[in-house]
């Protein structure tokens, strides 16, 4: 390790948000008592484009926080807002909080956003931008996609499918367009101009019907067309796909994770922001595995990590006697190789590797 943070939260987190400032905000999750939800001042070395050695300060701080009734399984930063987006069960309704002002350290619940005949639905999955007006796109399955207005609640756009797959993963690609993953694996494109019109990409091989499929999108660089940046899919056997969105009747490239066992729900992959070629999965045990996809081909061969982060697995086990689970993990927007992951037994850990001579 080049740099190593841990930080320990009072419950187990299932997400990890940056929001204005460099502040990263974390969520519990399945608590009977209240679910806390945290905005985090990270270590001064990580607000800092470059590094700049030893710190006397080394932990982060809490800035503001409240408390949700509910188990919080996604949580999402409203662009240029000081709004979060919220979901998590017993149904697909959202919630929206306001992020306290310079005098208050309170987070606060200020409106809920109902979805038709969401009673009886699964936690919804969410997505945010601000390119027009403050947006969430949220759905738990195919036939239930939607965009709404954050502040008004006004729906702005419903997709329409055929299909009713549980969903894993939506993202905007732009303000205009949207990928949405199924559990199945399934990759569709959709145009807020067109509502009739859904576009399937390139399938997943064949595996069985309980294989777990979710989704990795990248920013788009400065300048780029979103739609080539590439899409990773990780299945819970550890499969990884790489699709061109250019070109979605084909496959980019296709390998083998190792991974010790198949995964959990908490099935992670996401792309380097400031690293070209770079994406990193979790979700299996108590490790995060980076990896550089650039060598990578069709022939879905057994792919070796660049680097595997094991701190969590060191950390002992949790309550009821199990190892650790790594919940989620994501990158650092400005640092490289720097990442944030988090564990099933409440540790929060941000990590930057020592890049091997030769590489990058």
């Amino acid at each position: 390790y080049r740099d190593l943070h841990t930080f320990e939260l009072q419950a187990p987190t299932r997400l990890i948000e940056w929001a204005r400032g460099n502040r990263v905000c974390v969520a519990g999750y399945g608590q009977s008592d209240g679910n806390e939800i945290l905005q985090l001042i990270p270590p001064p070395t990580l607000l800092t484009k470059e590094t700049q050695g030893l710190c006397p300060e080394r932990d982060f701080k809490v800035e503001c926080g409240g408390f949700s009734e509910r188990p919080v399984y996604s949580l999402k930063y409203v662009p240029d807002t000081s709004l979060l987006v919220t979901s998590g069960p017993p149904d697909s309704s959202l919630q929206v909080w306001q992020v306290s002002a310079e005098n208050s350290d309170v987070i606060k619940s200020v409106s809920t956003i109902a979805t038709e005949n969401g009673t009886g639905q699964s936690w919804a999955k969410i997505a945010t931008i601000s390119a027009r007006a403050p947006w969430v796109l949220h759905g738990s399955r195919l036939d239930r996609v939607q965009i709404t207005e954050v502040e008004s609640r006004k729906n702005v756009y419903t997709a329409a499918s055929r299909g009713s797959e549980e969903l894993s993963n939506l993202a905007f690609l732009d303000c205009n367009t949207l990928l949405l993953c199924c559990a199945t694996g399934r990759l569709c494109l959709a145009d807020t101009r067109q509502p009739q019109s859904l576009v399937d990409a390139a399938s997943v091989p064949s595996a069985p019907c309980s294989e777990q499929w979710c989704m990795g999108t990248r920013h788009a660089a400065q300048g780029s067309e979103p739609s080539s940046q590439p899409v990773a899919r990780l299945s819970s056997r550890g499969l990884l796909t790489l699709t061109d969105l250019r070109k979605t009747s084909e496959l980019l490239a296709l390998a083998k994770a190792r991974v010790p066992s198949p995964g959990s729900e908490f099935l992670c992959v996401s792309w380097a922001p400031a690293l070209e070629g770079y994406l990193a999965i979790s979700g299996f045990d108590g490790t995060v595995h980076v990896y550089d996809t650039q060598s990578w081909d069709s022939s879905g061969r057994e792919a070796e990590p660049i680097f595997v982060h094991k701190g969590h697995a060191f950390g002992g086990a949790g309550g009821n006697g199990d190892s650790p689970l790594v919940t989620v993990h994501t990158w650092h927007l400005q640092k490289p190789r720097t990442l944030l992951s988090a564990a099933s037994d409440g540790s929060l850990h941000v990590w930057d590797w020592v890049q091997p001579c030769g590489k990058c």
